[in-house]
């Protein structure tokens, strides 16, 4: 197996940050093209960028990134992208998960980590375009590397052509890799993002990885960057069509129910999200995931 050094992990975030930074470019774009349908008389929407800074223990660096969240768009009411680059020592919950998880007993008496990735929640005005996931990292131990992550639709109002378009690019960039990745990352993505005390997904699916090490880093790679390059190509069409619908009072509602959901799923199972509070990176940016309103009955 390859052995990582400082090369292969600058490449890896460098990669996250410029992934980042095409996203915001194209999200910012999109808001200033809308001049036509509901919310069009609103200023243009703009990301606010904040640094994030993560400490091992007081007065010790370790890591951080960018946080950018646009608000009240004319598109997006809420959209973060975060990117970040964290190193240290996992606390002794995260070494045991770990190490049991992936079968490396090693890491219970290692704790250095070091880790990199983007994460990306989008939520709409518009009730009749999606709420989005992506994300995509890497992560590595002494003892260990791995790529994880991919993406997700959450419409609150279902359209079939526009789930087979998010879910038909998704194939197309994986089957450059290997024709029976599609199959098996959207049979995973539909099982991780199950909410099992509602028994129903959370939204129509998509594609999700975690623990990716086949032995060949640049490969592994790769595949990552690709599941990152599908993004745009695969979520940016579904806005331009629907951001110009109109909607009603009860569409409205269906939306902030269906953001009940999401809130429920983020801060009860998903696994990045108990892992950034856990190892003590910024709360804002690991929340920056929820929804600014939402409903339950």
């Amino acid at each position: 197996m390859k052995q990582i050094t400082e090369v292969e992990k600058n490449r890896a975030s460098e990669w996250f940050l410029s992934l980042r930074n095409d996203i915001v470019s194209a999200f910012e774009e999109l808001e200033k093209s809308h001049f036509k349908g509901p919310f069009s008389e609103l200023n243009a929407g703009k990301f606010e960028v904040n640094e994030t800074k993560r400490e091992d223990k007081p007065g010790v660096d370790a890591g951080g990134g960018l946080m950018s969240v646009m608000r009240n768009g004319r598109i997006f009411e809420k959209v973060g992208v975060n990117v970040s680059t964290v190193y240290g020592n996992l606390n002794k919950a995260a070494q045991q998960s770990m190490a049991e998880r992936l079968g490396i007993p090693e890491m219970r008496e290692d704790p250095k980590f070091w880790a990199s990735g983007i994460s990306l929640v989008a939520h709409v005005r518009n009730p009749n375009c999606p709420a989005v996931h992506m994300n995509t990292r890497m992560f590595w131990t002494p003892y260990a590397w791995w790529f994880g992550g991919g993406s997700d639709l959450n419409p609150c109002i279902e359209f079939d052509e526009d789930t087979l378009h998010f879910h038909s690019t998704l194939r197309s960039y994986l089957n450059k890799h290997d024709p029976e990745l599609y199959p098996k990352l959207k049979k995973w993505a539909d099982e991780y993002f199950f909410i099992p005390h509602r028994k129903r997904a959370r939204g129509v699916g998509g594609i999700f990885m975690d623990d990716r090490n086949t032995g060949d880093w640049e490969a592994d790679f790769n595949l990552t960057k690709d599941i990152g390059k599908a993004f745009l190509p695969a979520y940016l069409p579904l806005l331009e069509k629907r951001m110009v619908n109109e909607f009603d009072k009860r569409d409205k509602e269906i939306q902030l129910e269906h953001r009940g959901l999401y809130a429920e799923y983020n801060l009860v199972y998903d696994r990045g999200t108990k892992f950034g509070l856990a190892t003590g990176h910024d709360a804002n940016a690991v929340l920056m995931s929820l929804p600014p309103l939402a409903k339950w009955y």
